[in-house]
């Protein structure tokens, strides 16, 4: 890639920011302020986390692949259904992942 297309690309990206920025300061106040607008504003991080923590555990590159790192991800998830202290649960899936990668190859 260029430079100029980099450049060109950088300022797009910051200029479609800019615009969503400015669509978000722009709508009425009436209707963020809505019981089921603020009910689905507190999800959205929280959605946002497990699509990044998903990715994260089945992808390498562009390609799917299941390793130690998705069963470490079930083991947390077992832990944290049991409600295990947040240490344990980093302890329970960072041993299940490498147990996996080490028996698995």
């Amino acid at each position: 890639m260029s430079s100029g297309t980099l450049w060109a690309v950088v300022l797009a990206g910051s200029l479609g920011c800019y615009l969503l920025k400015l669509a978000g300061l722009s709508v009425p106040a009436a209707w963020v302020e809505r019981p089921w607008v603020t009910r689905m504003v507190t999800f959205v991080p929280a959605a946002l986390l497990a699509a990044l923590v998903a990715v994260q555990a089945v992808a390498s590159g562009r390609d799917l692949v299941v390793d130690g790192r998705l069963a470490g991800l079930a083991v947390a998830a077992l832990a944290l259904a049991l409600r295990a202290p947040f240490v344990v649960v980093l302890v329970l899936a960072g041993v299940t992942g490498a147990l996996v990668h080490v028996l698995g190859g």
